[in-house]
This record gives structure tokens, sequence and C-alpha cells, in this order.
């Protein structure tokens, strides 16, 4: 299983939401560039990046410093928030950027999508969705999860056969540090075969990594939080 560092940035600061909610944040004091450094430093070929503030916007709002960052740094970045084009993409894998996360435009723009998947591959685009479970079911919620699309996480899996890479929040758990969804994430395993599902949202120790059974896991406020060490994670993965 691949660990996923994560690192959110508001402002051009290392940040953590409870639940995506802006309002309830905390800042850390890291400098981005020095936390990946550190991060590959520990063995971790991967981390997850985050433009908290492009979310919000819809639109790239901090693509310069982290495609600043991606030229810096020795590790694969897989980067969030804000992607809302092909030309912002292409920028972003130009500057060294590994793999892009498409996330509401997915739920709103399939067509626009499915010809990211066309022109980058499926192994440069990650598909995000973010979920409430409401009378069981797994709804995905998009603008910064502010918004209830209606659909289920099966019904938009659907629409991207060609995807290989799904990253599954459980906004319930997100932040909370209350464990993962491990019930919807083997579902998710079940019913999507083909996908490489990383597991996001509530990872709070280290038992929780080793009971996991997804293709890979993001973790990022048991980290920056002191809960988890970094190294141990890793190993855990191993």
């Amino acid at each position: 299983m691949i660990l996923y560092p994560a690192m959110d940035l508001m402002g051009g600061r290392v940040v953590r939401l409870a639940q995506g909610r802006f309002e309830d944040s905390t800042a850390y004091s890291a400098d981005p560039a020095e936390a990946l450094a550190r991060f590959a430093e520990a063995g971790a070929q991967w981390a997850h990046v985050v433009d908290l503030d492009g979310a919000r916007a819809r639109a790239p709002v901090q693509h310069g410093l982290i495609a600043g960052i991606a030229r810096e740094v020795p590790i694969g970045l897989q980067v969030a928030g804000g992607f809302r084009t092909r030309d912002q993409i292409a920028e972003m894998l130009d500057s060294g950027v590994r793999r892009i996360v498409v996330g509401s435009l997915a739920v709103d723009r399939p067509d626009l999508v499915h010809g990211f998947f066309e022109e980058f591959g499926s192994d440069r685009i990650t598909l995000s969705l973010d979920v409430r479970l409401i009378g069981g079911v797994p709804l995905v919620a998009t603008a910064g999860w502010t918004e209830d699309s209606g659909r289920s996480l099966w019904d938009i899996a659907a629409l991207y056969p060609q995807a290989r890479h799904l990253l599954l929040t459980d906004i319930g758990r997100d932040g909370m540090l209350a464990g993962p969804n491990f019930a919807l994430l083997e579902e998710a395993g079940e019913r999507l075969p083909h996908l490489a599902v990383q597991a996001s949202g509530g990872i709070s120790s280290l038992e929780d990594l080793r009971r996991l059974q997804t293709d890979g896991a993001i973790v990022g406020k048991a980290l920056w939080e002191g809960r988890i060490g970094l190294a141990e994670a890793l190993h855990a993965c191993a």
C-alpha cells in the first residue's frame, strides 16, 4: 500500500481543516518545500498536496507555488484543488507534478474529464469522490463539500471505466481522527475492482493503516499532530 502524506495549503501555509470547514482550520509552521523534503528523507515516494484556496475558488490560486515546489523536491506529487481546464493540468504536469486530482468537475462535467483521461492518460489523473453516507448510501458531495450531487459513489464511478485511481473520502471522518470507514472502503474494493483506491478520512493510528486493504492511504492530521510518525507509518504500509 502506498502512503501519501498529505499537505493542505491555504495562503501558502500548511493547514488542516475539520470536515472541510474553512472556518475550522489549524495552521502549522512548516515551510511547504521543507516539509516535502522531510517526507522524502523519511522514505515517502509520494505526497498529496491540496490547494485549498483553489478548491474554494474553483480556480487555480496556489498552482504557481506548487509547481515551483514540484521542481525542487525528489518526491512524486499528487495535486488537488482548482483544476478546471486542460491547460491548467498540462502546465502542472509539465512542472513535474506526477498526478492531478479531479473531483467536483468529474461530477459536473464528465465530458470534459473524459477528455483529460484521453489526453493525459489514466495514470496521470486521480478521480476524487467525497461522500456523505445518507441512509447507508454514499452520496457524492461537490463544491468543496458544500453541495450534494444527489448521485451515489457507484453512479459517478461508473461514468469512468477508463479511470485507474480513485481517492475516496468519507467526509464525516475527514480531519476528525475517528478512524477510516472500513466498511465503505471494503465495499468500494469489491464493487470497483478495476480502481486503485486511496483511503482518505479519519486515519489516526498505525493500526488503522495495518487494517486497510486499499492500494493507498492519505494521512494528514495524524502526521502533522504527531500521532503517527512518518517512518513508522511507511513501515506499516510496506
